[in-house]
């Protein structure tokens, strides 16, 4: 019975929002209901959460409104095929834990950035104003709606403030059985239809919902275009996958439960291959209706399944009623959505946060706003990247120690012979950090006859910080002196066995301990001799 209850009360609420996403996404509203009846029906069928919800998302709304426009809908029905295969491969070679690779600053920036671009989507239906094409770039939207500001239609704001107002003031309580956003909607409705207000509707843009089931179409394919749509593909998989296994990490913590990562990327690849034969468009797990479904007490996928079949009844039964729907009302719903879903708190803590970690916010959000996901993903992506070699490198350290005077905190080196020095390597040794080892090689020269790597502290190594060691090694081999390697193990100690860089140092200077390391450097001291 909790399930029934539950699905039914998410299937009100992914009414008004599948419509309105279909419309926000610059397809019919019909396709926004197509995919959240399949979508969503596929997804907890066939998902690992068991009280995940799938459907349209707001996160798609700015990349398949700019894809719609620039490649045309076959193309982007296509592309949504394409993302659902990557999705369903990543699932099947265990690749759902990718979730841990995606630094928070650039969740942050395109989770604000795609809600400021659901906001830019619905400033022309909630203001009524006149525009014959509307831009789907950001800067170009905001300067063609700026100059047909004065077209605004005031009985659509009007009906514009009510369901805002109707949304943000109705009872938390209530909301649980009677969504707000219904409810807005119904007002809308009503007001159209008694005070007879000229404001635009689902039925004068888009002539209504067709009733019925949807129709089986094979999408028509131009191979030749393929090769352009592996990048948007691609983005439309990795934004469903963090989509969808955010969704399932927060309603792993409302129910306690643990997801199965792997199949739900499966499903949601399933979901997004199969939706495009009938209109639909990319499908996603969603976090608010995820949550909704908890706190109305669903315990297994039946409440998913319901909130799906609940949609279809209503395409089948009451889809007429949807012309009457104004456009403003569904505007209103997503303009709060779209509130809700971005993280403001980011900007207020800016001044808190790491300066790396703010340029890689700002960037992602800036670039999600005025470009698309593609870029933004990417470049935030790569800076994020770069922020962590960089802090990688900082903790990377190369500390001499010579004679009794040993390095603060460290212990110190007794009986060290004259020529023979000591330098202890802290932290990874990777491509950003190697440059490091420049100061050994700068100090291989005068009296110096043995150098000893403490490398008992090294936890990894890369390519780069091998090519310094072996530059080391032959410019100490050439004027006849000595490396000795102190203690590596674990990853560099086999890498460098699998380079050979263990051979040419030679078995009796790779030595386990800083003892060993000492004698070993007093009989090739003696030998200099």
């Amino acid at each position: 019975m909790n399930d029934l209850m539950a699905g039914l009360t998410v299937g009100v609420v992914a009414l008004s929002l599948c419509i309105g996403l279909g419309i926000a996404a610059g397809v019919t509203p019909a396709a926004g209901l197509y995919t959240g009846i399949i979508g969503g029906f596929l997804v907890s069928a066939l998902g690992g959460s068991r009280v995940q919800i799938g459907g349209p998302a707001g996160a798609f709304v700015g990349l398949v409104a700019l894809l719609g426009l620039q490649l045309g809908l076959p193309a982007l029905l296509v592309c949504t095929m394409m993302a659902g295969v990557i999705l369903f491969l990543m699932g099947a070679f265990k690749l759902g834990s990718i979730i841990k690779f995606i630094p928070q600053p650039v969740t942050m920036g395109f989770t604000c950035g795609i809600a400021i671009t659901i906001m830019s989507t619905q400033v022309r239906s909630f203001f009524g104003l006149q525009l014959a094409v509307e831009p789907a770039e950001f800067l170009p939207k905001m300067l063609a709606l700026a100059k047909a500001f004065p077209t605004v239609d005031w009985h659509t704001v009007v009906l514009g403030i009510v369901s805002l107002f109707v949304i943000v003031r109705w009872p938390v309580t209530w909301g649980r059985r009677v969504p707000g956003s219904i409810v807005a909607v119904i007002i809308g409705m009503l007001m159209v239809s008694l005070l007879h207000w000229p404001v635009e509707t689902i039925g004068s843009k888009y002539h209504g919902i067709p009733q019925g089931l949807p129709k089986f179409a094979l999408p028509l394919v131009n191979w030749r275009m393929l090769a352009d749509l592996i990048v948007p593909a691609f983005t439309i998989a990795m934004m469903g996958s963090i989509e969808s296994l955010l969704s399932a990490v927060v309603a792993d913590g409302l129910i306690d439960d643990r997801h199965d990562s792997n199949q739900e990327l499966m499903a949601q690849g399933v979901a997004n291959f199969v939706v495009p034969f009938f209109g639909g468009i990319p499908v996603s797990g969603v976090i608010a209706r995820t949550a909704m479904n908890i706190r109305c007490g669903a315990a297994s996928p039946v409440a998913g399944i319901i909130h799906a079949l609940f949609l279809l009844m209503v395409l089948l039964v009451a889809a007429p009623l949807a012309a009457d729907i104004p456009l403003v009302s569904l505007a209103a719903v997503l303009l709060i959505v779209a509130l809700r879903m971005g993280e403001w708190d980011e900007f207020r803590l800016m001044a808190r946060r790491p300066q790396g970690d703010v340029l890689v916010f700002l960037t992602t959000f800036a670039l999600t706003v005025c470009f698309d996901l593609t870029k933004a993903v990417g470049i935030g992506m790569i800076l994020a990247a770069g922020l962590f070699v960089k802090r990688v490198a900082e903790t990377t350290q190369v500390q001499a120690m010579t004679g009794d005077q040993g390095e603060p905190g460290h212990e110190q080196i007794k009986n060290l012979p004259s020529d023979v020095v000591v330098y202890r390597v802290f932290g990874a040794l990777l491509f950003g950090a190697a440059d490091k080892l420049d100061t050994v090689l700068r100090r291989a020269g005068g009296g110096v006859n043995v150098i000893i790597l403490h490398m008992t502290a090294v936890t990894s190594m890369d390519t780069t910080a091998l090519d310094r060691l072996e530059d080391l090694q032959e410019k100490l081999h050439r004027h006849g002196r000595h490396l000795i390697l102190c203690g590596p193990h674990t990853q560099p100690y086999f890498m460098m066995e699998k380079a050979g860089f263990l051979d040419v140092v030679g078995a009796d200077n790779v030595v386990g301990d800083i003892d060993a390391a000492v004698a070993r450097a007093k009989v090739l001291s003696a030998a200099q001799k």
